[in-house]
């Protein structure tokens, strides 16, 4: 069975292929010690399809969704898009790798997901080494999303505490 990962950053929605599992085997501590290394972790990991946020809060609302266990229909779309659908009457030959639990439960996304230390760690992997798998996306890119995140955060928390 297949299995693909979601990675949700400040920049957009990523889906990765994992499929060179068997030169490390589905075993936690063989992915921790590729993890660090970009050659050996790139012949387990590749990327299938990127999809950016078009501003900082629309990434604030995308990633909140799913904390709180919510499919967006940006982030259905992108998936439908991306992944083998199904034959009629016909179960899925992949599952889904997510971070977040609740948001892998198939009532929200009607996909067979897992969310286990394997698939945590090859997360590991992605967050560790992610602007060298999107060849567009510079270091400072990452830096400047994940800034405009921050600060919409840092404002939200600001107009609670004055509430």
């Amino acid at each position: 069975m297949a299995l693909y990962l979601l990675f949700e950053s400040a920049s957009g929605y990523t889906l990765f292929h994992a499929y060179g599992l068997d030169e490390i085997g589905q075993n936690t501590e063989a992915i921790r010690n590729s993890v660090l290394d970009l050659t050996r972790f790139g012949k387990v990991v590749k990327l299938v399809a990127f999809h950016p946020f078009s501003s900082a809060l629309d990434a604030l609302n995308q990633c909140s969704a799913i904390s709180e266990g919510l499919m967006t229909d940006a982030l259905r779309n992108f998936l439908e898009i991306n992944l083998l659908k199904p034959k009629e009457g016909k179960k899925a030959k992949f599952s889904l790798g997510v971070a977040e639990p609740k948001f892998g439960s198939q009532e929200v996304t009607k996909i067979p997901c897992q969310s286990n230390e394997f698939v945590l760690e090859l997360l590991h992997g992605v967050r560790l080494h992610f602007d060298r798998f999107i060849k567009d996306l510079k270091p400072s890119d990452l830096e400047k999303a994940q800034l405009g995140l921050s600060t919409i955060i840092v404002q939200d928390l600001g107009h609670l505490l004055q509430q």
